[in-house]
C-alpha cells in the first residue's frame, strides 16, 4: 500500500506542476524529470519483485501474494492513464519529457507482461471455497479490463494480448469465479472494442477507396486492424460459449453489436462507401465470425426475447440489419431441435410488459420497415446453385427465397403458427408485405399436397365471403384467391364449383375474383356460362326493380363478375351470352345520372365497371351509345371525379383505337375524344399521368384516325411529356450516392410518425383487419332522429296534398331548391365520414 500511495503522490505532483513546465524554467523541468525518473525506477523495482516470485515458485497460491497483483495493477493503470493524457497534461511542452514518458510506458508494459506471467502460474483448487482467493482473482480480471479501456488506442498488439489474458484466466478459473465475474462489463467492453476496431477498419478502407494511388502502408494497417476485429470477435465467441447461462443481461448488447456492424457495412443505406475487394476481405475475415456467435445464441431464451421483443423500437439505420438477422436465424432453425424451433416460432407473454412475437411475424414486420432498401433496391449475395454463377439478388428476392426454404422444413406442430403469420401478413395494409406473404403462400401451395392447397383456397373463399364490405383486406384476399386457384388440381376445382356454385348469386362475390383461365377448357366453358347466366339475370332483376342506391352494391358485384369473364375468358362466351351481357350493360348505362356519378361512390363504381364492359364490346356497340358515352365522359371530367373513375375512362377511350369510327358520327366523337385525352394528360397525379401516357400510346398506335393525335396534345408541355415517354427520356439524372441519400431521407420522413409505435401495436393496426367498426357515440343522436322524422312527416303531407289537387307554379322551384340543399348536406356528411 505504501508503494501505491508513493506512486499516486508522484502522479499528482506531475499533474499539478506540469502547467509550469517550460524550456526557460529549468527548476520545474528538473523536478518533473526527476519524478518521472523515480517512477521509471519504481516500476523497474516492481518488475524485479514480480520476476523473483516467478523464479522461486513452480505454482503460486493467490492468498500468499494477495496484495501484490492489486497494487501492481493500480500502478500500471495509473501509468498508462498518465501517458495517454500526456498531451493535455504537458500541453505544448511534451517534448521536454517525452523520452522519460516513453521509458515509463515501456517499464509499465514490461511490468504488466511479467505480472501476467505470474498470474498464469496461480493455482486455485475448484473443490475449495476460498472466498478471498475468488474475490482477488475477480478483482485482477476486472482491473485488467479497466487497463484495456485505457490502452485500446495506444498499442493495438498490447491491447489484444491483455484481452487474450483476460479470456484465458476467465476460462481457466471458470468453475470457481463464474458466479462472481461481472459478465456484462466484460461483454460490453468486448463489444465496444469490436465496434471501434471495425469502424477503424472501414475508415481505412474508405480512405484507400477514395485515394487513387495504392498505399502499401495503409493496406498493411488495414490488414492489421482487420485481424484485430477477427481476434475480438473470436474472443467474444469463446467467452459467450463458456458463460452463456450468465449472459441474460448482455443479450441486448450482443443484439445491438450485430445490428451496428451490419448498419455500417454494404449493402446498408448507411454503410461506409468502400471497394468491392475490401468488402469481400472484411466479410471473409471478420463478418464470418459473427455466424457461429448467432448459432450458439439460438437456444438462449433471453436472446430470443430481445430479438423478438414486441416493444422493439429501432432507428431507421438498424431496421435493415434486423431483417438480415431474422433471416439468418430462420436459416439456422431447421438444424435445431423442435424445442428451439418452438421457442422462436411461437408468441409468448412473459409478463404484462414483456411480450415476444413469433419469428415469422417479426420477419414480416421488419421487412415492412425496409421501405428504402426495397425501393432502391439494395442487392445481396445470392444463393449458389450448381453450374451457375452467383447472382446478386434484391432484398425482396433474398427474404422470399429464404422464407420459402424455411417453410419446407417447418415442423408440423407449428403449422398453425405458419398459417396465422401468413394470413396476418396478407391482410397487411403494406402492399409489399402482403405480396411477400402471397408469394410464400403460393410456394406452400405448390410444395405442399393438393389437399392442402384446396383447403387453403376454401379458407380464403370463406374469408372473402365474410368481409363486411370494400376494404384493402378484401383486395389482398381476392388477389391471393386468384393466384391459389391456379394451383388447384382439377378434381378440387370441381369440388370448389360444387361448394360455391356459380349458379347462385350469393357466390358471385367469389367468382368476380377468380380467373377463369385457371380452369380446364370444358369446365371453364361451363362455369362461364353459369356465371354469365346468373349475372345477366341479376342485372335484369335490378332493372325491373325500384333502382335504389342501396341495391347498387350487389349490382356492382354482378358487373365485376361479368367483367372478370370478359377479361379472362371472353373467348368462352357464345354469341348469345355476349349479346345478353351487352344488352343489360347498355340498359344499365341508360339509368346513370351524371350528377350521381360525380357525388355517389356506389354510382361511381357502377360507372367504372360499365365502361370497361362497353369497351370489351366496342366493335359491336351501337354508334349512338358510343357518342353518348364519350360525351358523358367529357362532361364528367369537368366535375373532377375520383382517380379510379378517370382510370376507367382511360380503359374505354384506349379501346376506341381498335375501332373505325363511321364518318357520320366522327364530328361528335373525335373532338370529345381529343378533349378527354388532353384533360387527362394535363392531370398532375403521377399515377394517372403514367396510365394516361400508356393509354394514349396504345390508342395512337392502333387508331385509323391519325388526325386526332396532335389535337390531343393541347400544349407544348404535354407534347414534350408524350415525346419523353415514347423516347424513354426525361428521367432525372441521379447519381447512385444521390439516390441513396434521397431514399434515406424519404425513409426517415415516412417512419417518423411511427417512431413510437411498437411491434405489437403495429401488428394490431396493420396486420389484422378490424372485424367490425366500433359503434360511435353521437351526443345529438335523438335530435337528429327528431329532425329526420319531421322531414319525413312533411314529405308525407306533401304527397297527400298532391293527391287532392295540382301544386301551384312556384312549388316545383322550391322543391328543386330543397333538393340542392339536400345534396349539399349529403356532400358535407361524406366529408365528415
Amino acid at each position: 500500500m505504501f508503494t501505491v500511495k508513493l506512486f499516486d503522490d508522484m502522479v499528482y505532483e506531475l499533474t499539478s506542476q506540469a502547467r509550469g513546465l517550460s524550456s526557460q524554467n529549468l527548476e520545474i523541468q528538473t523536478t518533473l524529470r526527476n519524478i518521472l525518473q523515480t517512477m521509471v525506477q519504481l516500476l523497474g523495482a516492481l518488475t524485479g519483485c514480480v520476476q523473483h516470485v516467478c523464479a522461486t515458485q513452480d505454482s503460486i497460491i493467490l492468498e500468499n501474494i494477495q496484495s501484490l497483483p492489486s497494487s501492481v495493477l493500480h500502478v500500471i493503470k495509473s501509468t498508462f492513464v498518465h501517458c495517454k493524457n500526456s498531451e493535455s497534461v504537458y500541453s505544448g511542452r511534451l517534448h521536454l519529457v517525452s523520452d522519460l514518458l516513453q521509458a515509463l510506458f515501456k517499464e509499465a508494459y514490461s511490468l504488466q507482461k511479467q505480472l501476467m506471467e505470474l498470474l498464469d502460474m496461480v493455482c486455485m483448487d475448484p473443490s475449495v471455497d476460498e472466498n478471498d482467493d475468488i474475490l482477488n482473482m475477480v478483482i485482477v480480471i476486472h482491473s485488467l479490463l479497466d487497463i484495456c479501456s485505457v490502452i485500446s488506442s495506444m498499442d493495438h498488439a498490447f491491447h489484444a494480448n491483455t484481452w487474450k489474458f483476460i479470456i484465458k484466466q476467465s476460462l481457466k478459473h471458470q468453475s470457481i469465479i463464474k458466479s462472481q465475474l461481472k459478465h456484462k462489463d466484460i461483454i460490453t467492453s468486448l463489444c465496444e472494442d469490436i465496434l471501434f476496431s471495425f469502424h477503424s477498419c472501414l475508415q481505412l478502407a474508405e480512405q484507400m477507396t477514395q485515394s487513387d494511388a495504392q498505399d502499401n502502408a495503409d493496406y498493411r494497417l488495414f490488414q492489421k486492424t482487420l485481424k484485430l476485429c477477427r481476434f475480438f470477435a473470436n474472443s467474444l465467441f469463446h467467452y459467450t460459449k463458456e458463460f452463456l447461462p450468465f449472459l441474460s443481461d448482455s443479450c441486448c448488447n450482443l443484439h445491438q453489436l450485430y445490428l451496428q456492424i451490419h448498419s455500417k457495412f454494404p449493402p446498408s443505406l448507411y454503410a461506409t462507401r468502400i471497394s468491392k475487394a475490401h468488402q469481400e476481405e472484411i466479410a471473409g475475415a471478420f463478418l464470418v465470425t459473427l455466424d457461429p456467435l448467432i448459432s450458439q445464441l439460438l437456444t438462449f431464451q433471453p436472446f430470443v426475447q430481445v430479438v423478438l421483443d414486441s416493444r422493439l423500437d429501432l432507428p431507421c439505420e438498424l431496421q435493415f440489419p434486423q431483417c438480415l438477422l431474422l433471416v439468418v436465424v430462420m436459416d439456422k432453425l431447421p438444424s435445431q431441435p423442435k424445442e428451439v424451433q418452438t421457442l422462436w416460432c411461437t408468441d409468448s407473454q412473459a409478463s404484462e410488459t414483456t411480450t415476444r412475437i413469433s419469428l415469422l411475424k417479426a420477419i414480416f414486420y421488419s421487412f415492412e420497415q425496409c421501405s428504402g432498401e426495397l425501393s432502391l433496391p439494395v442487392h445481396l449475395q445470392g444463393l449458389k446453385s450448381k453450374g451457375k454463377a452467383e447472382v446478386a439478388v434484391t432484398l425482396y428476392q433474398h427474404v422470399c427465397v429464404h422464407l420459402c426454404t424455411f417453410i419446407t422444413s417447418f415442423h408440423p406442430s407449428l403449422f398453425a403458427e405458419l398459417d396465422a403469420a401468413l394470413l396476418n401478413a396478407v391482410l397487411s395494409a403494406n402492399m409489399i408485405t402482403s405480396l411477400l406473404a402471397m408469394d410464400a403462400w403460393c410456394f406452400l401451395a405448390r410444395y405442399g399436397t393438393a389437399e392442402l392447397c384446396a383447403y387453403h383456397v376454401t379458407i380464403v373463399a370463406h374469408l372473402i365471403k365474410s368481409c363486411p364490405g370494400e376494404c384493402y383486406q378484401l383486395i389482398n384476399l381476392s388477389i391471393l384467391l386468384k393466384r391459389l386457384f391456379f394451383f388447384m388440381a382439377p378434381p378440387h376445382q370441381l369440388e370448389f364449383i360444387h361448394k360455391f356454385s356459380p349458379k347462385e348469386a350469393e357466390n358471385l362475390p367469389l367468382w368476380q375474383h377468380i380467373s377463369f383461365q385457371a380452369l380446364p377448357a370444358e369446365l371453364r366453358k361451363q362455369t362461364v356460362h353459369e356465371v354469365s347466366t346468373v349475372g345477366t339475370a341479376e342485372c335484369r332483376k335490378w332493372l325491373s326493380s325500384s333502382h335504389t342506391l342501396g341495391e347498387l352494391e350487389s349490382l356492382n358485384t354482378v358487373l365485376s363478375a361479368l367483367l372478370t369473364i370478359c377479361n379472362s375468358a371472353g373467348e368462352a362466351l357464345d354469341t348469345g351470352k355476349q349479346t345478353a351481357i351487352m344488352e343489360v350493360v347498355s340498359q344499365l348505362w341508360a339509368f346513370l345520372n351524371i350528377k350521381q356519378v360525380a357525388d355517389q361512390p356506389y354510382v361511381q363504381q357502377t360507372f367504372s365497371l360499365l365502361l370497361p364492359l362497353l369497351g370489351f364490346f366496342i366493335q359491336t356497340l351501337d354508334p349512338k351509345l358510343i357518342v353518348q358515352v364519350i360525351t358523358w365522359q367529357t362532361s364528367l371530367l369537368k366535375l373532377e371525379p375520383p382517380d379510379y373513375v378517370r382510370l376507367a375512362m382511360l380503359d374505354f377511350v384506349s379501346s376506341l383505337g381498335k375501332l373505325f369510327i363511321p364518318e357520320a358520327i366522327q364530328d361528335r366523337i373525335l373532338p370529345n375524344l381529343s378533349c378527354i385525352f388532353a384533360l387527362l394528360l394535363a392531370d398532375r397525379s403521377w399515377l394517372l399521368e403514367q396510365h394516361t401516357l400508356e393509354a394514349f400510346t396504345q390508342f395512337a398506335e392502333g387508331t385509323n384516325h391519325e388526325e386526332i393525335v396532335p389535337q390531343c396534345l393541347s400544349s407544348e408541355e404535354i407534347k414534350n411529356k408524350v415525346v419523353s415517354f415514347l423516347e424513354k427520356t426525361g428521367f432525372v439524372d441521379e447519381t447512385e450516392a444521390a439516390k441513396v441519400e434521397r431514399v434515406k431521407q424519404e425513409k426517415g420522413i415516412f417512419w417518423k410518425p411511427f417512431a413510437n409505435v411498437n411491434v405489437e401495436e403495429a401488428k394490431r393496426s396493420s396486420l389484422q383487419p378490424y372485424a367490425k367498426r366500433a359503434r360511435q357515440e353521437f351526443p345529438w343522436e335523438e335530435e337528429y332522429r327528431s329532425a329526420l322524422h319531421t322531414i319525413a312527416g312533411a314529405l308525407e303531407a306533401t304527397e297527400s296534398l298532391l293527391q287532392k289537387g295540382p301544386a301551384p307554379a312556384w312549388f316545383l322551384m322550391e322543391m328543386e331548391a330543397l333538393q340542392e340543399r339536400m345534396d349539399k348536406l349529403k356532400r358535407y356528411i361524406h366529408t365528415l365520414g
